[in-house]
């Protein structure tokens, strides 16, 4: 755990010894925004580029890491799991996590290790604040997530550059081989992204062309510095 895991931990468990003081945020006065699009497409970067602009004013939360815990499961078998359909996702655990945050009360967040193709045994604690932001390929396609959202954007980019951000990012940061990127996409990512992440587009309030898009940025930092007040 580095520094700021730590010094988020601290500041979490204060909060938990201080129940009688006021939270940070209100469920009244809390907005979700979720961000969304296929793999590849700039949805991390337009979020991680908002989290910088912002810092501590925002919280981040990321589909991703609630993947299920698949502990039973030999680690040959596990790479063969169909990471891209929602039944790979412990959904209604993120739905939980985002009412604790929006009432104003901070979460333990499951952490997502992608070399072991399992969840770790890490978890992450995560403050809320009065804007949350969740993103993650298919944060659009199910109903209840939607309905905790204020604000839906969708991310979209060509599929050639989407596939090969992808190669990149599996290969450096995930440690993956070439071989098995490219079966994954063609027997699973592809097929589900057609299957469920792209019609997600039609329930976004916004899409925007990469997360490199500096209009689209302009306008959500407008909007959430309007948000924040």
């Amino acid at each position: 755990m580095d520094l700021n895991e730590l010094s988020a931990k601290s500041h979490f468990e204060d909060v938990l010894l201080q129940p009688e003081k006021d939270t940070p945020a209100k469920h009244d006065d809390v907005y979700i925004i979720g961000i969304a699009g296929g793999t590849g497409s700039g949805k991390s970067t337009f979020t991680n580029r908002l989290k910088a602009e912002f810092g501590d004013q925002v919280t981040v939360i990321y589909h991703d890491n609630y993947y299920r815990s698949n502990d039973g499961i030999p680690f040959e078998e596990r790479k063969k799991i169909n990471y891209d359909h929602p039944d790979a996702l412990e959904t209604s655990l993120l739905v939980d996590h985002l009412m604790e945050l929006r009432a104003g009360r901070p979460v333990l967040c499951p952490v997502y290790d992608y070399t072991q193709h399992n969840r770790s045994d890490k978890v992450i604690p995560v403050l809320p604040s009065k804007v949350i932001i969740v993103e993650g390929i298919l944060v659009l396609q199910d109903e209840r997530l939607r309905d905790l959202m204020d604000i839906k954007i969708y991310v979209e980019a060509d599929a050639d550059e989407r596939i090969l951000r992808r190669v990149v990012r599996d290969v450096e940061e995930r440690g993956r081989d070439l071989r098995g990127i490219i079966q994954q996409y063609l027997t699973t990512v592809k097929p589900m992204h057609y299957l469920y992440v792209e019609p997600t587009r039609a329930k976004a309030d916004l899409v925007i062309n990469s997360g490199m898009n500096e209009v689209a940025f302009d306008v959500m930092r407008a909007k959430i510095m309007e948000l924040l007040g």
